[in-house]
């Protein structure tokens, strides 16, 4: 969900990361005394750098809004419905890896909450990669990572085993496939790019409505191990969709490093040398870890700091009613086919109403309101895990998923819109990824919290009033405390009189960077709004 997070602000994210990434590289082309930036890229090895395949150019980089766009979109959707939805569906086979390892619930449900949570804590990690060999290479080594450690999984011996293939190594490369994808996602679209995002984040919800009935097919054939290796096997589709997501332009060649060809120098020089050198491995290491964290946010950002609080501890019970649903079901004799088909609505409704609520977003009246939006879809979802206490029957269920689902779609589609408009742009990718460290704590710990409740209790629907109770809070915490700040920030501007304004619509929600620019070719209507206003239209990241 955070799967689910939504794709769009993942993939301004790292395109900011491969953006900030090219500048980077261009100026040390220009500046190539500078001594520090010369030692990082000597250890780096320069000619790792040819191998940035996405954004290893200088200048302008023109996006076709369409064309191989097209396909590389329909790639990115099948990379979200193999990735994102992954993890909700684990719990199809629950029952049998408690049977098989003679687990508790809460060593169980380790399983899933370790998946997703790696899932979300290597985007840090995945962005680096990004920016050194490129989006394409990086999602067919997700692709890879993913299918090794579901194949793996189905050979394990332990719980702990299951721990590692599944939770970690999947996990990790759950987070190598989805992130760039929809990174060059935002290569390929500029102008067009909201409808972009919008179809692309229906990639989760297609995985919820297919992988439940699939998973269900090859247990009931082959057995959770086998199911596993044949998971496996689909998940190595991955790298087919890499495959397709070439760069816009070939890398240029960098310079080669200087190399020292006189006399081997004195012992004391190369002592000097090595210091020097673990300096600057110092140095780059404290810059990459400014790059991705928004320290600087969390304290000085009062938005930003409330925000992420409210998102950390929303994820603390946002995920868990996936994970027990069919568990839920099935504990309580319904048929384990049709627990199935609950999580398959669960996408249908998602892929129904994403696409049309990302484009009504977009209309200017919710400028400045994304967060309250947000926040009221948010209580209704964290509302609606009571329905599920009335009672296990279908059609109760049935209810449950539907208004789950909705409450889902609008928080997914504006999860990361809200993070763009509470910090600037120029610092959002670290942003995104200090968020994205946070939450996975709480991913990480609610599961096997859930797990506990039901072994001391017998009974699973005290998790879904635990969950309602966390997720509910969060978005009262939400709107209070914007509420609060929108109101000192009207009485600030009203002391100074200068009324406060809501965000122009008109504004751009990227952040320029200094001679790295993307841009698109306008249409007629934005050619003759360009000569209405006598400017050239220009979209530019």
């Amino acid at each position: 969900m955070t799967q689910r997070y939504g794709s769009r602000g993942t993939s301004d994210h790292l395109l900011h990361s491969e953006a900030a990434g090219v500048c980077e590289q261009a100026n040390g082309m220009e500046h190539e005394k500078v001594q520090e930036a010369h030692d990082c890229e000597s250890e780096e090895g320069v000619q790792a750098a040819g191998r940035r395949d996405s954004v290893a150019v200088k200048g302008a980089v023109t996006a076709p809004d369409g064309g191989w766009g097209w396909v590389v979109l329909v790639a990115t959707i099948l990379v979200l419905a193999l990735t994102l939805a992954f993890p909700s569906c684990v719990g199809i086979f629950y029952t049998d890896l408690q049977n098989e390892f003679l687990a508790s619930n809460s060593e169980t449900s380790w399983v899933p909450s370790i998946m997703t949570s790696v899932l979300h804590a290597g985007g840090p990690f995945c962005s680096v990669l990004v920016e050194r060999f490129g989006c394409r290479a990086t999602v067919m080594l997700g692709g890879v990572l993913s299918g090794l450690g579901m194949a793996a999984s189905s050979f394990t011996q332990s719980i702990i085993q299951l721990y590692i293939t599944a939770g970690v190594i999947t996990g990790l490369g759950f987070c190598f496939s989805f992130q760039p994808a929809v990174t060059i996602l935002g290569h390929y679209f500029v102008r067009r790019r909201a409808f972009a995002n919008a179809m692309s984040s229906t990639g989760t919800a297609l995985g919820l409505c297919t992988l439940p009935f699939l998973g269900n097919y090859l247990h009931t054939e082959l057995g959770w191990r086998g199911s596993f290796l044949v998971l496996g096997a689909v998940l190595l589709n991955c790298c087919v969709c890499g495959a397709v997501m070439r760069p816009l332009q070939p890398p240029r060649r960098r310079g080669q490093p200087l190399m020292n060809h006189g006399p081997p120098p004195p012992e004391e020089e190369n002592v000097r040398k090595e210091i020097g050198r673990v300096r600057t491995i110092c140095n780059c290491l404290v810059a990459s870890l400014s790059k991705h964290m928004a320290f600087d946010q969390l304290c000085n950002n009062s938005r930003y700091c409330v925000y992420a609080i409210g998102i950390t501890w929303m994820m603390l019970g946002f995920v868990v009613p996936l994970v027990y649903l069919v568990p839920y079901a099935t504990a309580n004799n319904m048929e384990q086919g049709r627990a199935a088909l609950l999580l398959s609505i669960l996408g249908i409704v998602n892929i129904v109403v994403r696409p049309p609520f990302g484009v009504i977003v977009n209309m200017p009246w919710f400028k400045g309101r994304h967060v309250y939006v947000f926040a009221s879809a948010l209580l209704v979802n964290g509302l609606s895990n009571s329905i599920c206490c009335i009672g296990p029957s279908f059609p109760v269920l049935l209810a449950y998923v539907v208004i789950y689902g909705l409450s889902m779609s609008v928080v997914g589609s504006l999860m990361f819109t809200v993070l763009m408009d509470i910090v600037e742009m120029s610092r959002f990718p670290s942003a995104l990824g200090l968020l994205a460290v946070m939450e996975s704590i709480t991913l990480l710990i609610g599961p096997p919290l859930a797990g506990v409740l039901v072994d001391s209790t017998g009974q699973y629907f005290y998790v879904f009033f635990a969950c309602s109770a966390v997720v509910a809070s969060s978005a009262v915490f939400l709107m209070v405390s914007f509420y609060c700040l929108d109101k000192k920030e009207r009485k600030n501007a009203s002391k100074q009189g200068q009324p406060p304004t809501l965000p122009d619509p008109a504004r751009p929600a990227v952040d320029v960077a200094p001679g790295c620019q993307y841009s698109s070719v306008p249409t007629e209507g934005d050619k003759d709004k360009a000569s209405a206003n006598g400017a050239e239209h220009i979209t530019s990241l």
